[in-house]
């Protein structure tokens, strides 16, 4: 509507001028042509004729100047009151070259008017003038015509731009946003039903995970729960004999402590998840790091009879020294929870190129391929039969990933079926 405005706007300035031009020219022609008749009529007949003309043409003001600008004659004043017009451009122009022109305002008449003066055969000027307030005239004469239109084209316009927005607007308001790529619409808004498409797919997966990790997390607690139940029920009724109190009680012992180590776990998840850990982050030597958690797993070790080494070389890491420990032990403990009896794990910790990294290999059972990519997830086992004889709640390899995103860390994962697994962690150079 404000494009549609202006542009009447402009029609109608350009209208006005074309129209004042034009009729600028006419009333020019007009000018000489009368002025043409007058000096011929003149010439045959002589001054007396000018005393005739201003009875037959009162809308012409006719003047008759001396070659000294002194006024003769003038059809609109009387000679005697009127000032000495040799100064006058079209005067002068008339006395050098036989003819002038000029538009100004009239000192007599007080309007504007178009001035065309000649040379008499007598040596003075015949000088022929008309008012041009007529050419304005023309222009105010035409604005209510165009104000007329404008009214209606507006409101023709606000008709049509309405009737269209809602055409337009209805395919949209009637969106599919459970499925936005089966609309058929307008292809400028393909980008955005593949974002939205996009979008729904992410919080689909998001909700499942959840669902799934309520599920899991159910699960998990429930099953040490269950356990612990059992064993204090059958207890408290009598029902077990003295003897097998002690291996009653260290179930129990060890269901609570699995419960309470799972618990620990997902509030530690939490915490990276809404990144709320309130831990400073300093220096950490990743290289006594490893040896004091290696130091700590030496009773797993010796358990399943593994041999345990570490080299490298002394390196310092900036970030979360309690994260970075939690981050390493988990990576140690699945190679010796998933290594095979008389089995080999190497911890190697130095600096490289690209930065400190932790690098954990073993000679245990391996990962298969497709699902090297989820180990990472919450409560994911690779195989769930064995999962309980191996212990662990699931979300080890989930805190090393959100570990590796609060430090900006990269996590990779090369394993062989049957052969082993390689873990590392690279962390950044400096203070990041």
């Amino acid at each position: 509507m404000l494009i549609l405005a202006v542009t009447l706007l402009l029609f109608y300035a350009i209208m006005s001028v074309i129209l004042y031009n034009r009729n600028l020219e006419l009333l020019k022609r007009e000018v000489k042509q009368e002025a043409e008749y007058i000096c011929t009529a003149v010439n045959i007949s002589g001054s007396g004729y000018l005393e005739k003309l201003s009875q037959v043409d009162e809308g012409t003001r006719v003047t008759q100047i001396d070659d000294s600008g002194n006024v003769l004659y003038d059809s609109s004043s009387e000679e005697e009151d009127m000032e000495n017009h040799g100064a006058r451009q079209e005067v002068k122009e008339a006395l050098a070259s036989g003819t002038g022109e000029s538009v100004r305002m009239s000192n007599t008449l007080g309007r504007e008017l178009y001035y065309y003066a000649v040379l008499l055969d007598n040596g003075t000027v015949l000088r022929v003038a008309k008012s041009m307030d007529n050419l304005a005239m023309t222009a105010l004469n035409v604005l209510p015509v165009i104000g007329g239109l404008a009214v209606l084209m507006i409101a023709f316009a606000l008709f049509l731009a309405k009737w269209q927005t809602k055409k337009l607007i209805r395919p949209i308001n009637e969106l599919d946003l459970e499925h936005p790529l089966e609309n058929t619409l307008y292809e400028e808004l393909t980008p955005l039903l593949v974002a939205m498409d996009k979008q729904n797919k992410e919080k689909e997966a998001v909700s499942n995970m959840r669902k799934e990790f309520s599920a899991n997390v159910s699960h998990e607690l429930k099953t040490p729960l269950t356990s612990i139940s059992g064993y204090a029920e059958i207890m408290k009724n009598g029902m077990v004999r003295p003897a097998d109190i002690p291996v009653f009680s260290e179930r129990i012992y060890k269901e609570a402590r699995r419960l309470i180590t799972l618990v620990e776990d997902i509030i530690k998840l939490s915490k990276l998840d809404e990144e709320s850990v309130e831990l400073e982050k300093e220096e950490v030597d990743l290289y006594e790091l490893t040896r004091e958690i290696v130091s700590r797993l030496s009773p797993q070790v010796s358990q399943k009879h593994i041999r345990m080494e570490v080299t490298g070389e002394p390196v310092e890491c900036y970030g979360i020294r309690q994260i970075l420990d939690e981050m390493v032990y988990n990576v140690c403990e699945n190679a010796i929870k998933y290594n095979n009896e008389g089995g080999r794990v190497s911890v190697w910790v130095g600096n490289t190129l690209e930065g400190p990294k932790v690098s954990v290999s073993d000679t245990g059972i391996g990962i298969p391929k497709e699902h090297q990519e989820r180990i990472f997830e919450r409560f994911y086992r690779v195989d769930k039969s064995h999962s309980k004889e191996r212990g662990g709640t699931g979300l080890g390899l989930s805190i090393v990933k959100h570990g590796a995103l609060l430090h900006g860390a990269k996590v990779s994962v090369d394993s062989v079926p049957g052969k082993g697994t390689r873990i590392e962690m690279l962390f950044p150079k400096g203070k990041k």
